[in-house]
């Protein structure tokens, strides 16, 4: 009798407890995501026809997926005859800075500075990224005579420029 309580009492936190939804991509949305970002509209057989080689889903899968998409608010539809015709409504950007802000927050505490770290410290990154992040970060910069004192001289055998009296940029951490 105290096995069948505990079931029930299991079962019952299942029901209400369901399980949070996830705003993030599954790697299925992303691949029709990005159909269609490329093309524009597109009814389910046309999603399914243009799954690279490889990656195809059957048509019911497909569109299963094209309806989570449209309740996490991804697309939206339109009908055309008989068809539903789907669409995005989120911008290929948005979408991924989104999904960088959610890493950020999951792994990196929201820290920024964290992130960069973790990228900088990947022995993948070559030194022409390195460059054009350097770049950036110059060009984001509220005080970018700061940055650019601060960063390394490639003229200078990697040394800092500059005049640089504190060890902080301007309104640094």
């Amino acid at each position: 009798m105290h096995c069948l309580l505990a079931e029930f009492l299991i079962r019952i936190n299942k029901l209400a407890m369901p399980p949070r939804k996830s705003n993030t991509l599954t790697e299925a949305e992303l691949r029709l995501m990005k159909i269609l970002w490329r093309r524009g509209e597109s009814a389910v057989t046309d999603l399914v026809g243009a799954l690279p080689d490889g990656e195809q889903l059957a048509y019911n899968s497909v569109l299963t997926t094209i309806r989570i998409l449209e309740q996490k608010g991804y697309v939206e539809h339109r009908q055309e005859g008989r068809a539903f015709v789907y669409r995005p409504c989120v911008a290929e950007n948005e979408a991924s800075r989104s999904e960088v802000r959610n890493v950020l927050n999951r792994f990196f505490g929201n820290s920024s500075e964290k992130l960069v770290l973790s990228l900088l410290g990947d022995d993948g990154i070559s030194s022409e990224e390195l460059d054009r992040l350097r770049d950036a970060i110059r060009s984001a910069s509220p005080d970018k005579d700061a940055i650019r004192n601060a960063a390394p001289d490639k003229e200078n055998g990697g040394q800092k420029s500059g005049n640089q009296k504190s060890g902080k940029w301007k309104g640094g951490r």
